[in-house]
């Protein structure tokens, strides 16, 4: 699954549905929580299902559900499930034992409705104080994670902060859950996915955190808009230079088995960055269409 763009899309708003799934967003999040109305859970809910059974063999639309401790998660599950959906994007995700939670609850519903176990995967959105310290479990809570999500707008809430300064630098505790999260999907080896920028209109402090998480390891940015798309793919896909290097360090390597270190236009390279160069060709070939 590409990682570079995933876009919100309240699962109420079926004219936004329909253009997020137009739109050129590697992921389609379809929301059932924040931008969704108590009197209009349930008729999300259920055009969320028709979208997925509508878009049978797409592998690009997740839905973000509604917490563990609401009313509505369980039949959320219910009927998303038998939709197939690529993943479940799990928000308030507070503890390692939430993934397993939700995990077990897949299991059980992929086993009454006939699909292959682990075939949906899991999304923890990290929107909290408690989750910014559990992360670095959560590699072991369940082989269903494919990537950790960071919302950073929630979490200044729950910090009782403003999110981010005049020149939209996020806040320090922000910061810190931030490189948390991204040492936590290393060790996990999960793709770090980006904070939403709030703003839908482009400009040079959105660009300014964009370029930030490409250069800090985020593999793909969370997208509110679809005005945010062609930017954050671009910055998300190595350039020409970049894609050059590395499939010269693959060649060294695959020329030299058995060669621990070696020199490449006067550069010392070793067993590193053969897995840096390795990550790169992988995200220059999702950028392919």
């Amino acid at each position: 699954m590409k990682l570079r763009t995933l876009l919100f899309c309240p699962a109420d708003a079926e004219r936004k549905i329909a253009r997020a799934l137009g739109s050129s967003a590697d992921v389609v999040i379809l929301d059932l929580e924040d931008s969704v109305a108590a009197r209009t859970k349930e008729a999300a809910r259920s055009t969320a299902a028709q979208v997925l059974a509508g878009a049978a063999g797409w592998s690009n639309i997740v839905v973000r559900i509604n917490p563990q401790d609401t009313p509505w998660y369980l039949d959320d599950l219910a009927t998303l499930v038998p939709q197939k959906p690529a993943a479940i994007v799990l928000p308030k995700c507070s503890a390692p034992e939430d993934l397993q939670r939700l995990d077990h609850h897949l299991e059980v519903l992929e086993h009454a409705n006939g699909l292959p176990p682990g075939m949906i995967g899991i999304l923890p959105l990290v929107t909290e104080s408690a989750t910014a310290l559990q992360t670095l479990n959560y590699g072991y809570a369940t082989s269903r994670l494919r990537a950790l999500l960071f919302g950073a707008e929630d979490l200044a809430v729950d910090f009782g902060i403003a999110p981010r300064s005049e020149d939209g630098a996020l806040a320090a505790p922000l910061a810190a859950a931030r490189a948390m999260l991204l040492v936590a999907a290393a060790q996990a080896q999960v793709p770090a996915i980006d904070t939403p920028w709030p703003n839908p209109h482009p400009s040079p402090a959105f660009d300014a955190e964009v370029a930030a998480a490409v250069r800090d390891g985020f593999a793909g940015k969370l997208c509110i808009h679809p005005n945010q798309l062609e930017a954050v793919a671009t910055a998300f896909t190595p350039s020409p230079e970049r894609v050059r290097w590395a499939q010269s360090v693959y060649k060294l390597f695959m020329d030299n088995p058995g060669s621990g270190v070696m020199v490449l236009d006067g550069e010392m390279i070793d067993r590193p960055h053969m897995r840096l160069a390795e990550r790169i060709l992988d995200a220059a070939a999702d950028a392919s269409p």
